[in-house]
């Protein structure tokens, strides 16, 4: 039979459901207020200050955007998908890889791999060093792969990799073994189906990462067309700040009135969007990915 529930139950399904869905409105309200700034005029928000709600609609603010700069945005979002796309699979393959060899026991040398590995979170050559041997060795200079390569490998998230793969049972690597399977054959068609949790959840993390990545295009790159769109459109923030605050030859910009603020909001629109959209699609499994490994039984 089943137990009805009594006043204060319902009271605190009620409050739960209520602290949930201000707790979301909160989360949600920055979105709102930067798209509302980036639909709002210059002098609106200059006389008001911010509104999520625009009190005078306009585009003008993303027509000066594309207007200005349209092909070049577009090329640039073709340049970040390309690196997301491509870093993300290269990641994946490799971290993946990497995650699945130490997670077996019985590899040679494998907590001496795994120290190394630790090492390099902790110890760093520094900038310069680095700077040197990716121009100098590696060619990466105004190259497309120097936004691929430098992010290609993270420690954290191969060891989280690394927990999953941990927890599946070797009794199915042993059974695999014994009908003739390989170690890449398990790799490929047990441990990673078993493992979509966790593989969901660092492609994701490896796609914010290289979408959001402006750093090694202000290092490595000085091509245009290969800007990729976080640093292009950094790149004409940058321009309208210096022009507002005058940072520019005496007389170069008399008469023009540049959309700063609603500038920013705009960038911000533009570059998050795609993101916004993926996001839910892959969320619980990254929720999931995260909790790997948090509790022991």
């Amino acid at each position: 039979m089943r137990k009805s529930k009594s006043f204060g139950d319902h009271l605190v399904t009620v409050l739960a459901y209520l602290f949930i869905g201000l707790f979301g409105l909160l989360c949600l309200y920055p979105l709102v207020l930067t798209l509302g700034v980036s639909l709002s005029s210059e002098r609106e928000i200059v006389m008001h200050g911010y509104s999520a709600i625009p009190q005078k609609f306009t585009l003008n603010t993303y027509i000066y955007i594309f207007a200005n700069s349209g092909m070049r945005i577009l090329k640039s979002y073709g340049v970040t998908i390309f690196v997301t796309a491509a870093g993300t699979i290269g990641a994946m393959i490799i971290t993946s890889m990497i995650a699945f060899a130490l997670s077996i026991k019985s590899l040679k040398y494998r907590n001496v791999i795994a120290f190394l590995c630790n090492f390099t979170i902790v110890f760093s050559a520094g900038l310069i060093p680095w700077y040197v041997v990716c121009v100098n060795y590696y060619g990466l200079k105004n190259n497309i792969l120097a936004l691929i390569l430098p992010s290609i490998f993270s420690v954290w998230n191969m060891f989280l990799m690394r927990t999953y793969f941990s927890s599946i049972s070797p009794s199915l690597y042993e059974a695999a073994k014994i009908d003739g399977a390989s170690y890449m054959l398990i790799y490929w068609r047990i441990a990673l189906p078993l493992s979509k949790t966790a593989v969901l959840t660092v492609g994701l993390m490896y796609a914010l990462q290289y979408w959001n990545d402006w750093w090694n295009a202000l290092i490595f790159i000085n091509d245009k067309d290969l800007f990729p769109l976080q640093y292009y459109l950094y790149t004409i923030l940058s321009n309208v700040n210096a022009i507002s605050s005058g940072r520019i030859p005496s007389g170069a910009a008399a008469g023009i009135t540049l959309p700063s603020e609603t500038v920013k909001m705009a960038v911000t629109v533009i570059t998050i969007g795609p993101i916004i959209f993926l996001y839910p699609f892959v969320q619980k499994y990254f929720v999931q990915g995260i909790m790997t490994g948090a509790v022991k039984e």
